[in-house]
């Protein structure tokens, strides 16, 4: 998948509203800060990416209604 800057952009505003003292886990992964997700988003690394997709994901499911 390409992240552009826009989607990157809206990932990453997406998780600045998230609460400084949560974390988050990724599977296997493991748990994450905010601003480590932050980080990982803007490097684009494989938990950015898996971050921008389930954003993705989430928003799309919500676009159709899947959560109403």
């Amino acid at each position: 998948m390409k992240i552009t800057a826009d989607l990157k952009n809206l990932v990453v505003f997406r998780l600045e509203t998230l609460s400084k003292d949560k974390k988050v886990s990724i599977g296997s992964h493991g748990e994450f800060t905010k601003d480590e997700l932050i980080e990982h988003v803007k490097a684009e690394d494989e938990i950015g990416r898996k971050i921008v997709q389930v954003e993705l994901e989430w928003l799309q499911a919500l676009k159709t209604g899947e959560f109403l």
